[in-house]
């Protein structure tokens, strides 16, 4: 269990984020397609888990705006932005902002995601939502980047995440 905060107030996620050098669990999310995709899905490349509570919010907004743009041309990595939103609310986010390279990806079928990965809030206003947070998976599928973002309401090291790419 790691603690957080939401405007100040402490809140709590369910374990922790993976460790660097350990080996990434696997997941299942779903795209806006409908489509089940995992760590298998992107052999060959690095994987940015841009994990955050909502698109309906301004800052899981830009931090999806922020990692398109710094992630634009990078062939070897593949940015994942993961919610429990709706997948059809998530696409529609994209499609609507012009957004080519991240890939919305949800949780909202797979609360082994939210569990392996220690993101899930059990506490505090956002319970049931991902808190935010950075993973990064390198192309053997061990983690080499992870934030842990303090407060849920800032934005994360967009600099020092995609300098591990």
């Amino acid at each position: 269990m790691e603690t957080v905060y939401f405007k100040g107030n402490e809140c709590h996620t369910c374990g922790n984020l993976p460790s660097v050098g350990s080996t990434a669990p696997d997941f299942s999310l779903v795209t806006p397609e409908l489509k089940e995709v995992g760590l298998s899905d992107f052999p060959g490349k690095k994987i940015v888990l841009n994990i955050f509570p909502s698109l309906d919010t301004p800052v899981c907004a830009t931090s999806v705006r922020r990692f398109n743009e710094k992630a634009a041309g990078k062939k070897d990595a593949v940015v994942l932005c993961v919610s429990v939103d709706l997948p059809f609310a998530a696409g529609r986010f994209c499609t609507l902002e012009g957004l080519k390279d991240v890939i919305p990806a949800s949780a909202f079928r797979s609360s082994e995601f939210a569990r392996s990965y220690g993101v899930e809030l059990v506490d505090g206003p956002l319970k049931g939502l991902l808190t935010r947070a950075v993973v990064i998976i390198d192309a053997d599928r061990k983690v080499i980047y992870r934030e842990l973002v303090d407060e849920i309401t800032g934005e994360p090291d967009y600099d020092a995440a995609l300098g591990m790419l």
